[in-house]
């Protein structure tokens, strides 16, 4: 964080950073975005997935697949709103300290609901509380590398990806992940960016645009592994890219952060989810050719004064979406 001190004109004078780099760990940052999505979310699309579950499997075993499932939010949030009864739950993502963070996350939240745990081993519990009874996997795997695996062999009922598909190329990705599920399964895509970004107040309002264009562009230019990876409108793209693939869009709406300090600053972990924020797109632009460095650390320095100061307003505009994939069985 940083301090913020003023001199007689008002204006914003030294700043002493005690956030330091190593400080920025994802796992916090994960844990501190909970509470962000959780009123992101958008309930009309929630409640619509519960409907089709419900609908769909009443009285049976669902199989749900979460890809990027982090240090396991989405399942806490499911099991907290209620979201299935009977199912067995693998949750996906690439780095293992996210994996080891939801191995002791998980089963603490879900004894704090009065749910029974039974530890499997091998990364595997069993939840039971009233009529859910759900079987947990939490996986540390590349969901390219796991969709060539043995383990994508069997189809899902419910494919769920939480602040994802705006990391990959989607045209290409979808396809693939849509051939995980059964026919006539659900997938249920949630917290896609959609190029809109708000900081609150202004610093120097053609500054500040010229600083969010800048950081769009560097997720329409990203490329992992060589390949295309991201795309600052994923939301407003993805309508097409279903119609596309063959789907079914069952229901869309926005799920946009809006993050701002009340008469107690500002809730949960939030401040360190700014902070974060900022620190991002400061990473992301650091060394820019089109963007004076010396302006960009001012502007960092400054928003996060803003954070501190509980003055900061961030608003990002995302959208999440629901549908049926329509495809054949896989033999």
């Amino acid at each position: 964080m940083f301090r913020q001190e003023t001199n007689d004109s008002g204006k914003l004078g030294v700043w002493q950073p005690m956030y330091r780099d190593s400080d920025y760990t994802f796992t916090r940052y994960l844990s501190a975005k909970k509470t962000v999505d959780d009123r992101a979310l958008n309930r009309r699309v929630w409640d619509r997935l519960k409907q089709e579950l419900s609908s769909c499997y009443s009285g049976n075993r669902i199989k749900i697949l979460e890809i990027g499932a982090g240090i396991g939010t989405m399942l806490e949030r499911s099991l907290e709103w209620d979201l299935f009864g009977c199912s067995e739950y693998t949750a996906l993502d690439a780095m293992p300290e996210n994996i080891s963070e939801a191995q002791s996350r998980v089963p603490t939240w879900a004894s704090c609901l009065s749910y029974s745990i039974d530890d499997l081993g091998r990364n595997r519990f069993r939840l039971r509380h009233s009529h859910r009874d759900i079987m947990v996997r939490l996986e540390t795997a590349d969901i390219f590398e796991f969709m060539d695996s043995d383990l994508s062999d069997t189809p899902w009922d419910l494919l769920i990806a939480n602040a994802f598909l705006d990391l990959v190329d989607v045209p290409s990705t979808l396809p693939k992940l849509l051939a995980l599920l059964k026919p006539g399964g659900l997938f249920y895509f949630t917290i896609n960016f959609d190029g809109g970004t708000i900081f609150q107040p202004d610093i120097d309002p053609q500054l500040d645009t010229h600083i969010k264009a800048l950081y769009h562009r560097t997720m329409d230019c990203r490329i992992v592994a060589g390949k295309s990876s991201g795309d600052s409108r994923t939301g407003r793209h993805f309508f097409e890219h279903v119609r596309c693939s063959g789907a079914e869009l069952l229901d869309a709406g926005s799920s946009d952060w809006i993050v701002f300090a009340g008469p107690d600053g500002y809730p949960a972990d939030e401040a360190f989810f700014l902070h974060f924020i900022v620190h991002t797109v400061g990473s992301a632009l650091a060394g820019h050719p089109d963007l004076d460095s010396k302006r960009l650390a001012e502007w960092i320095r400054y928003r996060h004064a803003q954070i501190d100061n509980g003055t900061l307003v961030y608003i990002a505009h995302q959208m999440d979406f629901l549908g049926r994939y329509k495809g054949v069985a896989r033999t």
